[in-house]
């Protein structure tokens, strides 16, 4: 097995690799049939943000985020690539661009509305999904607009009925409400009504002429090693593989309701597709049997501070002062505590395409055009 040792890497390092990187950014290997690749929009938070954060706050994501497989920071929270990623790529499609991204954008293949961060409440604050939305209305009228014009490169207003619409929302309305002291029955009294956001958004966006949706419900909270670095008293609290047994029952109650409302939703707008994705699961396995899948600490991070057990501390983030980061060979679930390396993402991936944990089992790659 790959020694799991945490090695500092120096600035001077981190500057060296990251100018080298700029020269040669690998090929974004296709492995799909599809031929003509399915239009994308993704609504989310830091799960599927790639570069939103740092294009809408200019708050930096420092190297060595990127250094699988970008070989330097994309703004991207993970060492490489995202599940987003890897789902479009398995359809031959351009990784999106962050919609707040003006320089060096193409939006031809449609765009990612998703930030580190959002939530579905409160609404009306960046990035909230309602705000996400209406960010995609304004996208959607205006690229029409403009493709009516003969602008090259815009998605034109009848492609917006045929494109996938991605959700990947709700992670952080759980976590924020634990990590603010609200008890295990206060979370879950809250469930409703983040379920109704998403509920709303998928009808609007069905409004607009969205007929593809596909939802991915949220992960086990309680694995997660900065829940497990920042909780008190959590020795009587854990379960047999060591995550947080409420965090993770809260998570799996929001991701029942999410089941029934996707259920719900197939009623009532039947001309739509509605998928509905059971990362939960496929996660929680990964952790559980990780030794299986070839990996090591599956609730340590990579890339933190601290030390074992989880490797995280709240004042050090990666990349910044004092962080230290495990060897590139060495397989880790969890990046920095909260997001997944790029090689646990790619073991969910390729669980997500086996349709094993999708209702209805459709395959991604049905939405190819």
């Amino acid at each position: 097995m790959v020694s799991s040792s945490l090695v500092s890497i120096s600035g001077k390092m981190v500057f060296l690799l990251a100018i080298n990187s700029l020269l040669c950014i690998p090929h974004l290997a296709h492995s799909s049939t599809c031929t003509n690749p399915p239009i994308i929009f993704n609504f989310g938070d830091s799960n599927s943000d790639t570069g939103g954060l740092l294009a809408g706050l200019g708050i930096p994501i420092r190297f060595p985020n990127g250094r699988a497989f970008f070989r330097r920071s994309t703004g991207r929270l993970s060492d490489g690539r995202l599940l987003i990623d890897f789902l479009c790529q398995s359809v031959n499609a351009s990784l999106l661009s962050p919609y707040l991204d003006s320089l060096g954008s193409s939006f031809s293949n449609g765009a990612n509305f998703a930030v580190v961060g959002s939530t579905t409440l409160p609404r009306n604050v960046p990035f909230a999904l309602n705000v996400q939305v209406m960010q995609f209305k304004h996208f959607k009228d205006f690229s029409a607009e403009l493709a009516s014009t003969g602008v090259n490169g815009l998605v034109s207003y009848d492609q917006f009925r045929d494109a996938l619409y991605m959700i990947d929302i709700g992670q952080n309305d759980i976590a924020d409400s634990f990590a603010h002291g609200l008890s295990y029955a206060q979370v879950v009294k809250k469930i409703p009504s983040i379920l109704a956001e998403i509920k709303n958004a998928i009808k609007e966006i069905h409004d607009q002429g969205g007929r593809k949706f596909w939802v991915h419900n949220t992960g086990p909270l309680g694995c997660l090693p900065q829940k497990l670095a920042l909780a008190q008293n959590i020795s009587q609290s854990l379960d047999s593989i060591g995550c947080i047994s409420s965090y993770n029952v809260a998570a799996k109650l929001f991701n029942e309701g999410l089941l029934h409302m996707c259920t719900e939703l197939r009623t009532e707008i039947k001309d739509a597709s509605v998928v509905y994705v059971d990362v939960f699961a496929i996660k929680f396995d990964l952790i559980a049997n990780s030794t299986s899948y070839g990996f090591s600490n599956p609730v340590t991070a990579c890339c933190g501070a601290g030390g074992p057990p989880y490797n995280y501390e709240r004042r050090v983030g990666c990349g910044y002062p004092g962080y230290q980061v495990c060897d590139e060979g060495s397989r880790f679930v969890s990046w920095d505590g909260i997001h997944y390396t790029e090689a646990a993402n790619s073991v969910i991936a390729s669980k997500i395409l086996s349709t094993d944990y999708s209702t209805p089992p459709l395959a991604f790659d049905f939405f190819c055009q």
